[in-house]
């Protein structure tokens, strides 16, 4: 009898025993902790808040602007500071004409001291283009270390993979114990 059959019969089993058991996930949303909502009622003065810009991509160009590359963007929102909270009135993304593509809070929500929160966009989705950013809103009762306001991307094809960091950028402030607006 030729060893052939058994030599090809092996090869299949043992081409079959290398298959991943992992099953691919379809592209879904992690669930971040759940977040404190909040009210801002009249009697909530505000001491100190920011409106910041952070810019991001949800994708790329590579070969000469030929093709794309697509990103997956995390916007990650740190409260620095030890002891008080902060309140994100507002998490909005723009495209890249800066006309709204998504309100991400329907009301505020509290980031306890030293805790984060983030919001994610799929790779999948480049509505946003090279000119997206998100604006993100805050403020607080007492004056506070700033928060760090970043994105991050994050992309990979085959052997291939890029990732990078985007800081926001503070483009209104405001003090001196104003009232909060009604939102």
């Amino acid at each position: 009898m030729k060893p052939y059959p058994y030599i090809l019969a092996i090869a299949v089993i043992f081409l079959a025993s290398c298959q991943s058991t992992n099953k691919s996930q379809p592209n879904t949303t992690q669930a971040t902790p759940v977040q404190k909502i909040v009210t801002l009622d009249k009697n909530f003065k505000i001491a100190s808040g920011q409106t910041v810009y952070v810019p991001v991509y949800s994708h790329i160009y590579h070969h000469n602007r030929q093709e794309i590359f697509e990103l997956a963007v995390t916007l990650s929102i740190r409260n620095t500071d030890l002891t008080n909270p902060i309140i994100i009135t507002s998490v909005r993304y723009y495209n890249s004409e800066g006309k709204l593509i998504k309100q991400y809070l329907e009301r505020p929500i509290q980031i306890d001291a030293l805790a984060s929160t983030d919001f994610f966009i799929n790779r999948n989705d480049t509505s946003g283009g090279l000119g997206a950013n998100f604006i993100v809103e805050w403020v607080a009762q007492t004056e506070i270390s700033e928060p760090i306001v970043e994105a991050v991307m994050i992309g990979t094809d085959f052997q291939q993979g890029i990732s990078f960091i985007s800081p926001g950028r503070v483009i209104k402030s405001q003090n001196n114990n104003k009232r909060s607006p009604l939102k």
